[in-house]
């Protein structure tokens, strides 16, 4: 699964050099190598599986709010502190961006669109990988080990240019316990990781972000990255390190079958 999900998304790499490709790599490539795989070896059934996961929306709102709300909290934060703390100034507003339209464009068309965003990318890390790198290891360790190969997968971002390296290689590792958090206390849903990936995009990116540069911006990558390692560290002691959930057991395929306790029948 790993060298297809490297191969389908970084095959854009040398287009980008000669202005063929908008970016050096093909977003949803971890997708289509879930797909490739699942059909090769559970066929309809597997595929299926993975695609019911995507559109899993029965998780409770309270997983909603987390997804949606948790990386709004932690970018303004990141933000106060940044201006009041270190004394960033702003190069431009939320007005001069657009605003809250410009801004609900910017994340429906991210979610809905392959290849705009990372958004794309979740059904493979987290739908295909993350349940299989889960079985016979802690959630704490199997995001960790998923964590450092999608810093891997971002490398072209870095060695092009199109991204810096604390975004590219630090936020996937510090992320990855969250993201585990996250899909598995919503029952394994795609659906909810996409879309917290798709807030962190372009509420923390391609938002606000925006509105500071140079200094200011590596600031508050840093900023950012500190506040979400504490977020990390506060589900890892809450939830424990085993499942990370307390409601639901780690998600994992395949699905492992029950140990029956009850005392063996004689006849």
């Amino acid at each position: 699964f790993f060298v297809l999900a490297f191969a389908l998304s970084w095959w854009a790499w040398p287009l980008y050099y000669f202005d063929l490709s908008p970016n050096p790599i093909i977003g949803f490539g971890p997708f289509l190598a879930a797909l490739i795989v699942l059909a090769l070896t559970e066929g309809r059934s597997g595929v299926g599986r993975l695609l019911r996961r995507m559109v899993r929306w029965r998780v409770g709102l309270r997983w909603y709010a987390v997804a949606l709300g948790l990386p709004i909290v932690v970018t303004l934060t990141a933000a106060v502190l940044n201006i009041f703390l270190l004394g960033a100034e702003r190069t431009s507003s939320a007005a001069q961006l657009g605003g809250l339209s410009s801004f609900l464009t910017m994340f429906f068309l991210w979610l809905l669109i392959p290849g705009l965003a990372g958004t794309w990318e979740e059904p493979g890390f987290r739908g295909y990988a993350l349940p299989r790198l889960q079985v016979g290891r802690s959630a704490l360790l199997a995001s960790l080990i998923l964590g450092v190969l999608w810093a891997l997968w971002h490398s072209p971002f870095v060695v092009t240019g199109e991204d810096i390296w604390i975004d590219a290689f630090l936020f996937p590792i510090i992320w990855s316990p969250v993201y585990a958090w996250l899909f598995n206390n919503a029952n394994g849903s795609v659906l909810i990781v996409m879309l917290f990936h798709n807030m962190n995009n372009s509420f923390s990116s391609g938002f606000v972000g925006q509105m500071f540069s140079g200094a200011d911006s590596v600031n508050q990558a840093w900023l950012r990255l500190a506040l979400w390692c504490v977020v990390a560290i506060v589900v890892v002691v809450v939830y424990g390190s085993q499942h990370l959930s307390r409601e639901h057991r780690k998600q994992e395929e395949p699905v492992q079958p029950e140990v029956s306790t009850a005392p063996a029948r004689v006849v």
